[in-house]
């Protein structure tokens, strides 16, 4: 392979074209809702849905072009970054035009987009566990149904839907749900895992650390959400304003942290 400095910047030149182009695509699809409605100036619910809504699609915009200015061991991580904040962009084009209509809450959209967005997540949490030689497929099967589990028992608990087969009260779901959660959280801070944190380069180690962060700290906010959204007086408002606060700081952040690393690493 010709590695003279003219073909090495012709290829980065035309990694970042293709990464702009890409990036651009992104931006120019239409928006998925059928129609724009109008905000309120004072619905506070509906600007956070509008916030999160851009941010997403800048970040995924971003990911994408800068993936080409990564090293290549990086370039899969900033794919799923890219993936998670584009498909919650999607999802969110629909969610916010719902609440915009008439106020009612677009639970079954939400849970549509964790159901995709935090497997990718976790998906991305083994890459990184997989560079400090910490990750194994039993690990990976087991975060993986772990978060399924955390989703559906989130759902069922929210939406009722499971009531007319097996009526249980919304704490049993959540109980079942936070058993997920402390499951991934046992094994992200325990034994092997926790040993070999410290072996990787200071780039994955970085990752490591901050993933780590937000899947404690930045995921606890999902269970306070739940509590405002059952029982029997429910607040939609302050549970979709945190709920969108949670996805801009567990999607946005968990992606700018892989890119960080990734710019620490190349």
């Amino acid at each position: 392979m010709d590695k003279s400095p003219y073909n090495i910047e012709t290829r980065k030149t035309r990694g970042l074209a293709i990464g702009g182009a890409t990036a651009l695509a992104v931006v120019a699809l239409p928006t998925v809702a059928a129609e724009t409605t109008a905000l309120a100036s004072d619905d506070w619910v509906g600007i956070s849905f509008w916030i999160a809504t851009a941010a997403m699609l800048a970040s995924t915009a971003f990911f994408l072009i800068e993936r080409q200015n990564v090293d290549d061991k990086w370039k899969t991580s900033m794919t799923v970054a890219a993936l998670v904040t584009g498909v919650a962009w999607y999802h969110y084009t629909y969610m916010r035009e719902v609440w915009a209509m008439d106020g009612t809450s677009p639970l079954v959209y939400r849970y549509i987009d964790w159901l995709i967005t935090v497997p990718l997540q976790i998906a991305e949490f083994y890459l990184i566990m997989a560079a400090i030689g910490a990750a194994s497929f039993a690990m990976f099967r087991n975060l993986m149904g772990a978060s399924v589990i955390m989703l559906v028992a989130g759902f069922f608990g929210e939406s009722g839907a499971m009531d007319s087969v097996i009526e249980l009260d919304a704490m049993i779901w959540w109980i079942i749900g936070m058993a997920g959660w402390g499951y991934i959280l046992y094994a992200i801070w325990a034994g092997d895992v926790k040993e070999a944190s410290e072996s990787g380069s200071e780039g994955v180690q970085f990752a490591f650390t901050s993933m780590r962060l937000i899947v404690t700290v930045g995921w606890a906010i999902y269970p306070i959400g739940y509590f405002l959204g059952t029982g029997d007086n429910p607040d939609f408002d302050s549970l979709n304003i945190l709920y969108n606060i949670a996805d801009l700081v567990n999607k946005t952040a968990f992606g700018m942290m892989v890119w960080y690393a990734a710019k620490m690493d190349s």
